[in-house]
């Protein structure tokens, strides 16, 4: 496609293949890292919507992250990143619109 046509996000991709930079850093995506079972980190979201030790919905850029488990907790949060701890048995995207998410 021509330049002219591309909608942002495409554009903004295009850039960060240009440029060799990565992803998360042009387009603002969210980096989901788990690790095992009982660790979750994610980086780039806007807040958190609903916090139980059951239910974690967490909204980002693009839409929602749903973690569900037992004795859930979210360790620290910045304006950057969070880490979510505890018995993690199911995450969920749900997408807003299409964008992008990095998982780790």
């Amino acid at each position: 496609m021509c330049g002219i046509f591309m909608d942002r996000e495409q554009l903004a991709e295009r850039f960060a293949e240009a440029a060799s930079m990565p992803r998360d850093v042009v387009m603002g995506a969210s980096v989901i890292t788990i690790t095992g079972r009982n660790e979750i980190c994610i980086e780039n979201y806007r807040g958190i919507l609903e916090y139980t030790d059951l239910l974690i919905r967490v909204q980002t850029k693009s839409g929602q992250i749903r973690l569900s488990g037992k004795n859930l907790q979210i360790e620290y949060y910045t304006n950057a990143d969070m880490k979510i701890t505890g018995r993690i048995q199911n995450t969920y995207q749900v997408w807003a619109k299409f964008s992008s998410a990095i998982i780790v």
